[in-house]
Parts: C-alpha cells; structure tokens; sequence
C-alpha cells in the first residue's frame, strides 16, 4: 500500500433538490486538494434520506451518474456517495463508486432502515463490494450497516504462501445519520475499527431534512486502532488527509487479534419478489 488521500465533503442537503445539492457540492470540490485520490460524499447526497424514489429514483444512465463521471475525471479522483437508483420496477440505495476513467462500481445498502420505512420503498443488497485503490482494500457500506457488525466483519485468510491476510483495510459508511442518535453513530464507528483493525471513515450530513430530523455530521476519521483522528464540527465542512499504510501494517503486526477471530459464512436471503 502506498499513501492514501481523502477527502471528506460534510454538508447541509435540500431536501428533494437535486440541482441545488450538485450545486452546492460543486463548490466543495473547487476546494479538494490536488492529487486527492478519494472523495466521500454523504448517503442521498441528490435528496436527502428520503422515501419517494417514485418521484426522485434515476437510472444508471441519468444525470447524477453522469455527473458524477464527469466530476471524478475532472478532478482526477474517485467520487463515492449513494443515491436513488431504479432498476425496472426496484429501487435501491446505491452506492456509487465512479473512477475518473468513467467506471462505476456499486453497492446496495443491505439493510433497509425499517423504523423509518425504506424497506417499504426500496430493495436490499445481497453483495459487499470490496474494491481497491492504491493498494489499499476498501469496504464500502451505508448508513444503517454500521449497526450489524456481521456485516462488516473481516473474513480473515491466508494466501497461497501462508502469508495472513485480512480482507479490507478501511470501511466506509456514508449517512443521513440522526444527531439524536450521534453517540450511538460515533461509538459504533470506533468499534468498527477496534474489532476490524481498519480505517474507518464515516461520512454524515448536517441540517433538517424534509421530515424535521436534525443531524450533526460528526463524519469521523479512525485508526485501526479505534483512535479518532479528525471529527468534523456540526457545520459544512471539507476535511482532507493522507492515511498511513505503516499504521495499518504496525497494528495487525503488533496486535495480532485478527488470527483469533472465529470463521463465520454470512447466507444470502432470497430477496426476491
């Protein structure tokens, strides 16, 4: 692995506004440092978390998509976020993952947020994705995932030279993660990281949404270690740094946890219709 810079775009999103959301994030990324390898942006980041996809939901070959290729070539970075997608007569929670090359990668957010109703409007995932950049292995998941650690949990292995290798080395969670609930958001993301011996990165919005919901952000960037390094303010902000491969490699060496963890195989429901 070699050094790794993100950036992190927390900010206030209209609710159900597209246009003004890209608007305004575009002005966030006039401000991304050069050479930013990664940049997050929070779950919904086009609406806000919210149950109308009817109305709202685009295709793969819609506009935000579009805009998200034509941002990440433009600034020579990897744009992350999720937005409504329709496929036929689903909906989903999408993660995108949009290289500047114009390759997408994606992710479903497998477990739908019941108390609020998305799983009424919206269909779950069945798959992770585990993508790379920089050698460095990446877990990507949304929001309400951060409270089934099942989920997220290295699946542990050796390589064909008995070497051990764990299966990601930072986990992202993008949110609409409520401020009433903000210590549960922020304990979790440090557990995340203790138990997994990996980066994580949360990213939140800040603001009301359209159903008078408030959220503090507290995006957080953690060690493998469970220490926090930077926790954004309850404001608009853009927090950009470099994560260290060593810290990674000193962790596992020192603190050889991982080795101990049980084998477990998560089975796929049938989420059918």
């Amino acid at each position: 692995m070699q050094p790794l810079s993100i950036s992190l775009l927390q900010t206030h999103l209209f609710w159900e506004d597209p246009q003004q959301n890209i608007l305004q994030i575009e002005e966030q990324l006039k401000t991304l440092p050069p050479h930013t390898h990664l940049t997050i942006l929070p779950e919904m980041f086009t609406t806000g978390f919210s149950m109308n996809p009817k109305a709202h939901a685009e295709t793969m070959d819609g506009e935000t998509v579009q805009w998200m290729k034509k941002k990440a070539a433009e600034k020579k970075t990897i744009l992350v976020g999720s937005v409504m997608i329709k496929e036929g007569e689903k909906y989903f929670n999408r993660l995108l993952w949009v290289l500047p090359n114009g390759q997408v990668g994606q992710y479903d957010k497998r477990h739908l947020f019941a108390y609020a109703g998305e799983d009424q409007h919206y269909t779950p995932g069945q798959k992770r994705l585990i993508t790379s950049v920089n050698g460095w292995r990446i877990n990507l998941q949304v929001c309400y995932d951060l409270r089934f650690p099942v989920w997220s949990r290295q699946r542990s292995a050796y390589d064909e030279e008995g070497n051990f290798q764990p299966e990601y080395d930072i986990l992202i969670y993008v949110a609409n993660w409520p401020a009433r609930r903000a210590e549960a958001w922020k304990t979790l993301l440090r557990a995340r990281a203790i138990e997994n011996q990996s980066y994580v990165i949360g990213v939140n919005r800040i603001g009301a949404d359209g159903n008078g919901n408030e959220h503090a952000g507290d995006s957080q960037v953690i060690d493998p270690g469970g220490n926090i390094l930077h926790s954004c303010e309850s404001r608009a902000e853009r927090y950009s740094t470099t994560l260290n491969p060593q810290l990674v490699k000193d962790t596992r060496d020192r603190f050889p946890f991982l080795r101990d963890a049980d084998g477990f195989m998560i089975l796929s429901d049938d989420f059918s219709e």
